[in-house]
């Protein structure tokens, strides 16, 4: 539903609240042919150490089902897939058809697409039954969305009892000194590898804008916690660029 006459951030800017979705949108269409290797690129492979966190935090159990909202290219997916086994069921949603459609292909390539389902679907509005999983992830994506106390909301219903959640984001640096060589890499070098490999300086640009925008550890914690999870808590990686926090529904 829009929001007449509300705003919120579109990286440092700020845009009508009915806009954000489809600039956000249009910077994912752009990157998506080039955003596995602009990920492995611009985080000298940590990303992969950050998600392999996540799947050793999830420890799902053979027949188990999952969810992984704004999934993208699918790595969440894939390592959910593996831990849920054929029994199981994970589905890999995401609202733009691009990074869904690049998601579906490489799963079709590793021939692991049996128990994946893909689906485009708002993380704000998720279409599927109350209690319908037994984990819901979400990696890099909570910073796009424009409702984000919706779409933990919207996280906790689809949730079993007993479920979890696991949020992994870009966060606020915490070791001394990180910050500041952190915000150089971030707009300097982030934007002309952009230009250089995904042709898209602009677009890497508005990603370290928002990674700047999104909520710190401790308020998406209190975030948490708003929208109903239980035990929430959170994991520094990599002296707090990144957070993993998770929360349970009882």
């Amino acid at each position: 539903m829009n929001e007449p006459n509300r705003t919120v951030d579109f990286g440092y800017e700020t845009v009508d609240w009915s806009e954000k979705s489809r600039r956000v949108r249009s910077v994912f269409e752009s990157v998506a042919g080039k955003y596995d290797v602009m990920n492995d690129l611009m985080s000298f492979g940590a990303h992969r150490l950050w998600k392999q966190f996540a799947l050793t935090v999830a420890g799902l159990r053979t027949g188990q089902s999952a969810l992984d909202v704004a999934g993208g290219t699918g790595d969440l997916a894939i390592g959910l897939a593996r831990q849920v086994g054929k029994t199981g069921r994970v589905v890999l949603s995401d609202i733009n058809p691009a990074m869904l459609e690049r998601g579906r292909d490489r799963l079709l390539d590793r021939g692991i697409a049996g128990n994946i389902d893909c689906l485009v679907a708002d993380a704000e509005r998720l279409p599927f039954a109350d209690g319908a999983f037994d984990c819901v992830t979400i990696g890099f994506g909570l910073r796009n969305v424009t409702d984000k106390p919706a779409a933990l909301a919207s996280m906790h219903r689809v949730l079993k009892p007993g479920g979890q959640l696991l949020v992994l984001e870009f966060s606020k640096p915490t070791l001394p000194g990180l910050g500041r060589v952190y915000d150089a890499y971030s707009f300097n070098v982030l934007p002309a590898l952009g230009a250089m490999v995904a042709h898209d300086s602009a677009s890497y640009r508005y990603l370290a804008e928002s990674i700047r925008m999104h909520p710190d550890q401790e308020t998406l914690l209190e975030m948490l916690r708003s929208a109903g999870f239980a035990h929430a808590r959170y994991h520094n990686l990599t002296g707090g660029i990144v957070a993993l926090h998770r929360g349970f529904k009882i």
